[in-house]
């Protein structure tokens, strides 16, 4: 008999400390873990739209060094843009989180994100200065 598909819904706040990656991969595990997940499919939403979410490299720090600069060449900051009200990093964030992600879908089995060797979970600040990100997190699947 197969397990009755359950679902859990949580939250995050993720503090960053300006630009670049925070990784949040241990953070959404213990979620996983605290929740029973076992076996479905775990949803993260970003609920901003000046910062993103990333699956990508943890091994090499380089390799966010060289995605941080190459975002900034696709939306620099002396571009000229009309919405710049809240500064002049805030439309060059916007367009960075909409090449980027605002959610996830990642499968999970025996309570476990199914991510690759050299893979982690990333929320990207796209803005100067630390912020308070809010996640939304969700899980269907079998809970243990």
């Amino acid at each position: 008999m197969a397990d009755a598909l359950r679902q859990s819904v949580g939250a995050l706040v993720i503090e960053t400390d300006g630009p670049g990656f925070t990784d949040i991969s241990r953070r959404v595990a213990q979620w996983l873990t605290e929740v029973g997940a076992s076996d479905g499919l775990l949803t993260v939403f970003i609920r901003h739209t000046s910062a993103s979410l990333v699956i990508q490299e943890n091994a090499d720090p380089d390799v966010q060094h060289d995605l941080m600069r190459r975002l900034n060449v696709l939306a620099p900051e002396d571009a000229g843009y009309a919405h710049c009200n809240e500064g002049l990093d805030d439309m060059p964030a916007h367009i960075k989180a909409m090449l980027t992600s605002t959610s996830l879908a990642i499968p999970v089995q025996g309570g476990r994100m199914v991510l690759g060797t050299w893979q982690g979970l990333y929320v990207i600040e796209h803005r100067a200065r630390p912020h308070r990100r809010e996640l939304a997190l969700h899980f269907m699947g079998a809970i243990a």
